[in-house]
């Protein structure tokens, strides 16, 4: 019988001891002796959300159908269980067999979300891994970072002994026969990164050289090593179809952020918004085959018992079996108590139609994002939303019978006003007035109109990467100006707003375009306490603002400056498909106000039409 990591006392004492004990309904059990390779697979989460990501899910599929290979699960242990282990000295270990993680071949950690990085390093500390990759020997895995946010590494290279750049279905299995081939010949570790090296998609940072100007912005980025290529090219799985996908996904025991099977129609995004890394980064688009998705959604729905699925894509609207798929699941699944999720629905009679067959209109709530209050803000970001279309969209919305809207926009986006940020609060009145437009008769009580804020990031590979954030405290002013213009509007009993906060934002700006030097503030940040700094009760602006004084970094030289066109970045050596004077024309045109069409309408030229085989929406070049 298999022996918990944590005895009864510590489970006893701990917040959801169901964390940590594995044996989840199709967790995979295997028997260690029999695999050639062990693969401890992390998101440096607690479980509840790591449990609700569909890479994992692929990914954990994937590696547990070879023979060769058991791959396992590892989850950043809460604060009350982190405590303990330090306390205990208990290694962290995986939720399968409950072995340490410093056993595993790989230990392979996604990387969602910049204010994720401090738990990275508590991963690896709790592990017993030497942080730092140039202090690890032949008895330590080999740590792997994949995810959105390797298109930048480099805060994060001295802690990796590679990055994996690109989609995660392509080029594992080629890295995992590298492995057993090294593994036979008894070679040293640095031989092993020089073979990973040498495949499509694998960057090893140790074999690399970065030099800086006077000025702090970098001269050079050159391999020091001759198996390392000068481009990294992302890799991408150019038909969707004919990749694996979770069958049998693991079914937690305890309630997670997103407790529903997951089914994904397509990956990619023809709209060409400006602000947005994943639509740029994920091109060219590929659906999914619909007879696929729905022998896929059978399954799933058998093999876990869920009563919801949700069907993911950047931009659902835009998946031409939208309505069939939809369909197929009503009359399959509608009788059994299944719930159907649609998330990222763009606001037309279409989709408003798709909703109303799937969603109980009197309860649920449609979430709209016009990301700018102002027509002028939003061909600057190249939404492609007009305000007709999105009062049309919410008036049809209002007489199908829904009340309840929610609004997401940015703040601090280049070239903003006070008008476009007044005009935020002037949008959502005028939506409120949409409804009540309605004959009183007609109308379902009052409307309720959620206005929400973020704060505009620059991320690597989108257009607005050239761009300059703000102070924490203009940010603040900001979300003041809107807060005050929700005062004046008409309606405001029916408008509520609130906005996230400015602290973490300038934080997420620093790791998001940040280049090697910054690591060394993330780990003084983590050397004075700093994790979960995505939960507002456990972040601490003030460690973080200490951690930047004692290392000497200046936050404001990543944040505040003005970034010149020929400017290279700390993540200009990797080749994801979306050439750089693309990058350039977009971030021309977004100072000049100027639309581009989406790809379904004209192709822009991007670069991405050839990339990795696949080809653009519906074929065009």
């Amino acid at each position: 019988m298999r022996k918990l990591a944590l005895d009864d006392d510590i489970l006893l004492n701990i917040e959801k001891p169901a964390r940590y004990i594995g044996h989840e309904v199709n967790s995979v059990m295997k028997d260690k002796k029999a695999v050639d390779i062990r693969f401890a697979m992390c998101f440096p989460e607690v479980y509840e959300v790591g449990m609700s990501h569909l890479g994992i899910q692929i990914l954990y599929d994937m590696f547990n159908r070879r023979e060769d290979t058991w791959c396992e699960r590892v989850y950043s242990p809460w604060i009350d269980l982190d405590k303990i282990m330090r306390e205990k000295h208990i290694p962290l270990f995986t939720l399968e067999s409950q072995d340490p993680v410093k056993e595993f071949d790989f230990l392979g950690i996604t990387l969602q979300f910049e204010m994720c990085y401090t738990n990275v390093l508590q991963v690896l500390d709790l592990s017993g891994i030497p942080l730092h990759s140039e202090d690890r020997t032949l008895e330590d895995p080999f740590v792997i970072g994949g995810g959105p946010c390797v298109y930048n590494t480099e805060p994060l290279a001295e802690f990796f002994d590679m990055f994996y750049i690109g989609e995660g279905e392509v080029v594992y299995d080629e890295l995992l026969e590298a492995y057993k081939k090294w593994k036979r010949a008894g070679k040293s570790r640095k031989e092993f990164l020089e073979m990973a090296a040498e495949i499509e998609g694998i960057y090893v940072p140790s074999f690399y050289d970065v030099t800086y100007k006077e000025d702090g912005t970098i001269e050079s980025f050159l391999p020091n090593n001759p198996h390392a290529k000068e481009k990294i090219k992302r890799v991408v799985a150019a038909d969707m179809s004919q990749t694996t996908y979770p069958l049998k996904p693991v079914v937690p025991f305890i309630k997670v952020t997103q407790d529903r099977a997951v089914l994904e129609i397509q990956r990619g995004c023809i709209r060409g918004c400006r602000f947005c890394q994943a639509g740029m980064v994920y091109r060219p688009t590929r659906p999914r085959d619909i007879n696929m998705l729905k022998e896929t959604a059978r399954a799933m729905l058998k093999n876990t018992g869920h009563e919801e699925i949700t069907l993911s894509s950047l931009s659902s609207s835009d998946y031409n079996e939208l309505e069939e798929i939809v369909t197929f699941l009503i009359d399959e699944f509608h009788t059994q108590g299944v719930n159907i999720s649609l998330p990222s629905l763009r606001i037309d009679a279409f989709s408003l139609d798709v909703m109303s067959k799937v969603q109980d209109v009197r309860k649920s709530s449609l979430t709209f994002a016009p990301e700018a209050g102002t027509q002028r803000m939003r061909n600057v970001i190249n939404k492609g939303l007009t305000e007709d279309d999105i009062l049309n969209g919410a008036g049809q919305a209002f007489e199908g019978g829904w009340t309840k809207v929610k609004l997401y926009f940015m703040l601090g986006l280049p070239t903003e006003t006070q008008e476009d940020m007044e005009g935020i609060a002037v949008l959502a009145d005028k939506v409120a007035r949409r409804y009540y437009e309605i004959p009183k008769d007609q109308r379902n009580g009052k409307c309720q109109i959620t206005a929400s804020s973020s704060f505009f990031v620059p991320k690597p590979f989108s257009p607005l990467q050239w761009a300059t954030m703000q102070p924490m405290e203009e940010y603040i002013r900001r979300a003041g100006i809107v807060q005050e213009a929700f005062r004046n509007q008409l309606n405001r009993k029916s408008l509520r707003y609130n906005w996230h906060t400015a602290e973490v934002t300038v934080l997420e700006g620093v790791f998001a375009r940040g280049d090697r030097k910054v690591g060394k503030v993330l780990e003084e940040a983590y050397r004075l306490g700093c994790i979960y700094d995505a939960w507002d009760e456990y972040f601490d602006y003030d460690k973080w603002l200490q951690a930047f004084e004692n290392t000497g970094v200046d936050m404001d030289f990543y944040n505040l400056r003005k970034r010149e066109l020929d400017e290279i970045f700390p993540w200009d050596f990797i080749n994801c498909g979306v050439t750089k004077s693309f990058l350039i024309r977009e971030w021309k045109n977004a100072m000049e106000g100027n639309v581009t069409p989406n790809c379904r309408a004209k192709c822009s030229g991007c670069g991405a039409a050839s990339y990795g085989g696949g080809v653009c929406f519906e074929g065009k070049n």
